[in-house]
């Protein structure tokens, strides 16, 4: 009896504890005993954080939440898998519960969220957590019917978690109103900008009453994320963890010719276990190509990328969180909102473009204090995107060769720092290698067409 209880009952990212099992008769005891009754929720609220096995407040949530329930504007700087998420909707969904007169329901919080993925997941949590209280949500995202979006904002909501550009269509369309809006969320802030949505975002805002409350969420500042909190937020609490790689966080260069990452990482994944895989690649081509080319090694795979519809990318997260799928192939901004605890290795199949980047991609293993591994081929082209790498890590990082892995007449380079017992192979022109295009017939240049 009490076994069923607890199974469908998970760990509470960074507590230290297993998960919690309640029963009705037990539910206030234990609530007494959580590190959550500090914060004095609403006991409908306070039973839904139990029922979900929430013991301990990770330090972005002890910091952010007094902070949110007063009402004050939050530039929160963490990166993900901090359990931020849970750091603004429970002050959120506490302050709406509070002055729920029993009011039709008109939006009255917005949280903005750079991806579809990302904007679910908060969705879920907000679900989780809304039960009793009497509040409606809804996303609002490109790549759903907007016919199903319209008919739920006429029923009325009270949250919206939405997309930039799709809420900017229900703007313009005059399908939704945001003259009600008391709190604002602006998550994963950092990676809006890289994807170009800023205009957007400013004109959302403009749109929305002054007399608000705005938490901003980002994992990096570069400028202009500095910029738009200036904007946006009126005399904020910051609420800063330290920022850079988990400590659990395990590092390694693996240098390789580019037509043989492939053939390394199919050597790599025989020996990386059987826990959850995630492999970055530069495109969505590349991805779905080399889901497809490990599935036919006997691995179970799946792609995350834009081409896809929302249902093919929800059922490739969905089997990447149930174990249906051990590797999934995703790009930078198909991956945003992938929440999941015990991914064992991060392979950057392709180097990412900044620092940042990379920080964004290794902070989706080693969650909940475990430890993760997070792997990077490079090539000779690579060399000023690792000298970032290593800055923003505080220290070099591990070249390796694999004793077991074939490099013959494969281009390796490796700096002098290379690993002990590791040997370097160079790039080498054999004596009877000629020059590129030796031997070899010359175009002809094009000289535009006769007249003729």
């Amino acid at each position: 009896m009490l076994g069923s209880a607890f199974a469908h009952l998970r760990r509470f990212p960074g507590s230290g504890h297993q998960p919690v099992g309640f029963t009705p008769c037990l539910n206030r005891h234990l609530w007494q005993m959580s590190g959550f009754a500090e914060f004095s929720f609403d006991a409908r609220l306070a039973r839904n954080i139990a029922h979900a096995g929430y013991v301990t407040p990770t330090p972005i949530q002890k910091q952010a939440i007094p902070h949110a329930l007063a009402g004050t504007d939050i530039l929160g700087l963490a990166q993900t898998g901090t359990g931020k998420t849970a750091a603004f909707v429970l002050p959120l969904l506490q302050r709406l519960a509070s002055r729920d007169g029993g009011k039709p329901h008109v939006v009255r919080a917005l949280v903005i969220a750079p991806t579809r993925e990302l904007a679910e997941q908060i969705h879920q949590v907000t679900t989780t957590f809304a039960k009793e209280l009497r509040l409606k949500s809804a996303t609002i995202y490109g790549g759903a019917s907007m016919n199903r979006q319209v008919s739920a904002l006429r029923h009325g909501v009270d949250i919206i978690i939405a997309c930039p550009g799709r809420l900017l269509d229900h703007m313009q369309q005059k399908t939704v109103s945001l003259a009600h809006v008391e709190t604002l969320v602006l998550d994963e802030a950092d990676q809006m900008f890289d994807m170009g949505f800023l205009p957007a975002i400013r004109r959302i805002v403009a749109a929305l009453p002054t007399a608000r409350q705005t938490m901003l969420f980002s994992a990096t500042m570069p400028e202009d994320i500095r910029k738009l909190s200036a904007q946006v937020l009126k005399s904020p609490v910051k609420v800063e963890l330290e920022r850079g790689p988990v400590a659990t966080i395990s590092h390694a260069l693996y240098p390789i010719a580019q037509e043989s990452k492939t053939e390394l990482l199919l050597h790599i994944l025989r020996d990386a276990g059987t826990g959850p895989i995630l492999v970055f690649t530069k495109t969505k081509h590349k991805a779905s190509r080399l889901a497809d080319q490990v599935a036919r090694a006997g691995y179970a795979t799946a792609a995350l990328q834009g081409n896809l519809s929302q249902n093919q990318r929800q059922r490739a997260l969905d089997g990447f969180r149930s174990g249906k799928f051990q590797i999934l192939f995703a790009t930078d901004i198909a991956a945003r909102g992938i929440d999941v605890d015990n991914i064992s290795h991060i392979i950057n199949y392709d180097i990412p473009a900044t620092s940042e980047t990379y920080i964004h991609r290794i902070g989706r293993t080693a969650r909940a204090t475990k430890s993760g591994d997070a792997y990077t081929f490079v090539t000779g082209e690579d060399k000023g995107i690792v000298r970032d790498i290593e800055k923003a890590l505080g220290k070099s990082i591990e070249k390796r060769l694999l004793d077991t892995f074939d490099y013959k007449g494969k281009s390796v380079v490796l700096s002098p720092a290379a690993a002990p017992g590791q040997q370097t192979q160079k790039r080498q022109m054999s004596e009877n290698t000629r020059p590129k295009g030796d031997g070899k017939p010359r175009r002809k240049r094009f000289h535009g067409f006769s007249r003729s």
